[in-house]
């Protein structure tokens, strides 16, 4: 440019070499975006009750010809919902441009249908019953006569007895043993921010391996593999009781399937069979209280195995969750949100519970009166968000100011602190937090002392700020508006080790010359997605520019 050269611009013209069509054929998609069934990239992916992602039209093959496909894990998948998967359509895309693929073209129906006869040839007697009982209608919904048909095949329950007394509740309990949390870190956790590296419970709060007169039993009569080989017979009882049309023989089964799986490991991991889990399904929608209380409470006891986390997920009970914590009993809320939590420890299972409608239940459970809720609800968020679908979809769902709202009163400061973190990692949360006052927010707090648990939420404060100063045009001059750097300067002297370390690179990168701001490759930092891609009116207001969600 012309003038002082101040501004110095650092524009390259270069060619890239593409690859020959050899390399394009040598180059193999990854797993997860070939179908399943069909075993060719996916055209329309979408995911299913179950948590898989198919071609939709694969879907609605397996409809029309009645057949539910065994998986190669050895699981049937659920066809009752499908909802589009966005995430895996665009990476998709994004995958064909890079490497030079052509686009997936849209399936062809009658290949399709050639391809899943084949597949029926070879099917189980049991998968071809089960296919009978699932059929979905042509826009993959369960239609009237679908479910008359049903009706008559399978009578309603009739309950000839209501027991809804529960044993004497346990007092809520929070663990505090070492063996109950984990140092969350980029090694152990892929997918974590390191900006977050803060410990964590691992076990959802109402969930507790106490024993007391009346929700555990004595060591002798715990049933393992090892210690009594007529598990398996205990495993028919329970699901007998389970499938009786008599609640009290209900109530008597889970009561006694929540005891076994309280306190040992190899209980948990034998009893999680398809058909326990299938009978288990069945009773999350019952109106008894006890019913349905220990029903979930006992799936929270089976999901404390990571062994049985996506099995868990794939046997369909994310919606069956999700339905609870819009309109269960209270108790059954406090469960539900910490089976979710569980389930959501595993990489495998958040995008498939964010896909299927979890994270807006679980921030209206931020504001339960229940503290275990709130607190499990808090976590589930934390862990889903740790991968970019999910920090979109909580930003389109208004997350950003609500969870601002409730740090700036106290309310699960230090946990909700980490979710902003997550959203401040992609560029739609970073834009949307600087847009709703973050930075003048979170100094704020700092300022005053970070108020109760205060450590731990200045150095998640921080954590915030030092997230949000990546990549960001406007940080600078917000938080100088803020005055942040003599609260910086503060906690670089007298902060933990975490927070003044977070504290001086902030310092560091406000302290640096307008020339070294402006001595930018753009064309790199483009790429690389390093800017919030922001617009700017004169006076300073800012306009959203358009999505560049990078899946």
């Amino acid at each position: 440019m012309g003038g002082n050269g101040k501004r110095r611009w650092k524009i390259s013209f270069y060619s890239r070499s593409k690859p020959t069509q050899t390399q394009h054929q040598q180059q193999q998609p990854p797993k997860e975006f070939i179908c399943p069934i069909s075993g060719s990239l996916m055209f329309d992916p979408v995911v299913v009750s179950s948590g898989q992602t198919f071609e939709r039209l694969s879907v609605q093959v397996c409809h029309d010809l009645g057949f539910i496909p065994t998986l190669q894990d050895n699981s049937l998948p659920d066809f009752t919902n499908v909802i589009p998967n966005l995430a895996i359509k665009t990476t998709i895309q994004n995958w064909c441009d890079s490497s030079g693929t052509q686009h997936p073209p849209a399936p062809d129906y009658s290949s399709l249908e050639e391809i899943i006869r084949e597949k029926m040839k070879f099917s189980s007697p049991s998968a071809s019953s089960l296919s009978k009982s699932m059929q979905l209608s042509p826009d993959i919904r369960v239609s009237e006569r679908e479910l008359l048909k049903a009706v008559a095949e399978n009578p309603p329950v009739l309950f000839s007895h209501a027991n809804t007394e529960l044993p004497h509740r346990v007092n809520h309990f929070y663990s505090s043993s070492s063996e109950e949390s984990v140092i969350v870190n980029t090694a152990a956790t892929p997918s974590a921010s390191p900006l977050t590296p803060l410990p964590l419970a691992t076990r959802p709060a109402c969930y507790s391996s106490t024993s007391s007169s009346s929700n555990s039993i004595a060591e002798s009569e715990t049933l393992t593999v090892t210690e009594n080989p007529k598990l398996s017979r205990e495993e028919d009882e329970i699901v007998e009781k389970l499938k009786s049309l008599d609640v009290r023989d209900q109530e008597q089964g889970l009561i006694s399937l929540r005891k076994i799986t309280r306190t040992k490991e190899e209980t948990r991991v034998s009893l999680c069979t398809p058909r326990l889990l299938s009978a288990l399904r069945t009773l999350f929608p019952s109106r008894y209280f006890s019913v349905q209380t220990n029903a979930i409470a006992s799936l929270v006891n089976l999901s404390l195995e990571k062994v049985n986390k996506v099995k868990i997920v794939r046997s369909g009970f994310i919606p069956l969750l999700i339905d609870v914590l819009k309109g269960g009993f209270d108790e059954a809320q406090e469960h539900a949100a910490g089976a979710l939590f569980s389930l959501a420890l595993e990489d495998e299972n958040k995008m498939a519970i964010g896909v299927l409608g979890a994270l807006q239940p679980l921030m209206h459970m931020l504001r339960a009166e229940s503290e275990r809720a709130r607190h499990d609800s808090s976590l589930a968020l934390y862990h889903l968000s740790l991968i970019q679908s999910n920090r979109v979809k909580l930003v389109k769902l208004g997350a950003v100011s609500m969870l601002l709202s409730m740090v700036k009163s106290g309310d699960l400061a230090s946990r909700l602190l980490l979710v902003l973190c997550n959203l401040a990692a992609c560029n739609e949360g970073r834009s949307a937090m600087l847009d709703a006052n973050a930075v003048a927010i979170l100094v704020g707090i700092l300022r005053e002392g970070g108020g109760g648990d205060s450590e731990v939420i200045r150095e998640n404060c921080v954590a915030a700020l030092f997230a949000l100063s990546h990549g960001s045009m406007r940080f600078k001059g917000l938080a100088k508006e803020a005055r942040a750097v003599e609260v910086l300067r503060e906690i670089e002297e007298r902060g933990s080790n975490r927070a003044r370390e977070k504290a001086k690179r902030i310092l560091m990168m406000m302290r640096g010359r307008d020339e070294e701001d402006e001595d930018i490759c753009w064309e790199e930092v483009l790429e690389s997605g390093g800017i919030s891609r922001t617009r700017y009116r004169a006076g300073g207001r800012n306009l959203p520019g358009p999505n560049s969600t990078n899946f």
